[in-house]
């Protein structure tokens, strides 16, 4: 069933990958270079980059402007195929994905300075960072737990203390709505906690690598990135539409 927050997101959620997918043609091409030549060149990839990053952030913001309105629509993603799905992770790609595309040999598709050709000193920046999200994702995953728990807590605490006041000048209707409205408001509540602190390891993960990165290894890795999300998502629609004519 589609709500007005999940209706929103999807628009512009279909324009937001029509608009990554843009940007890859541009990393694509930028990725081809071997070499920086001149300032001008520099300054262009640079730019690619910003924008780039500044795409990502835009998705977030809009993302967390919607989900304080209705959060369980990002918990349930209309706009998502089962298979984009089956790759998430509160919301979102799990942030250490990354490593693994990083370190993958499917990398060396995307032309251009390979990430295989990381230095030492950047390897090891790498690993310390990969270990360091690593912790903030069992963070995250401890705190839905703890959420899930708080639930249950505040709804035994608002039956007992409303256990008596059924008696006297409530029905059990009334009771019941107000026992399963508190436990939804703290849910909520919860769920938006618990999306945001994975959106911001998601956002610590990119920034992360792309600050050990080179400029043109940045484009190479963002275009890998972005050809990943667009091809799981392409590969999740085709799969629907088989489906649906079966």
């Amino acid at each position: 069933m589609k709500g007005r927050v999940g209706e929103r997101f999807s628009e512009f959620f279909e324009k937001w990958i029509c608009q990554l997918d843009e940007y890859l043609q541009l990393l694509l091409k930028a990725s081809e270079q071997r070499v920086i030549n001149t300032v001008c060149d520099q300054r262009e990839i640079q730019t690619l980059v910003s924008k780039v990053t500044q795409h990502y952030k835009d998705y977030f913001t809009i993302k967390w402007c919607l989900a304080h309105e209705d959060v369980l629509a990002f918990f349930c993603p209309i706009w998502c195929s089962p298979l984009e799905n089956a790759y998430s992770w509160f919301t979102g790609w799990k942030p250490s994905t990354i490593f693994k595309l990083i370190h993958s040999t499917g990398i060396n598709r995307v032309p251009g300075p390979s990430l295989a050709e990381l230095t030492q000193e950047q390897l090891g920046k790498i690993e310390e960072l990969r270990v360091k999200i690593r912790l903030e994702e069992e963070k995250v995953e401890r705190e839905m737990e703890r959420q899930q728990v708080a639930v249950a807590d505040r709804k035994m605490f608002e039956l007992v203390r409303l256990t008596g006041r059924v008696r006297d000048s409530e029905t059990v209707e009334q009771f019941d709505g107000r026992l399963v409205e508190v436990a939804l408001k703290g849910l909520m509540a919860g769920l938006e906690k618990v999306m945001k602190a994975a959106d911001c390891v998601r956002l610590r993960t990119l920034k992360g690598v792309l600050d050990v990165l080179t400029p043109l290894q940045c484009v190479n890795f963002l275009a890998a990135t972005s050809m990943l999300q667009i091809q799981i998502r392409q590969w999740g629609k085709r799969r629907d539409s088989i489906s649906r004519k079966e």
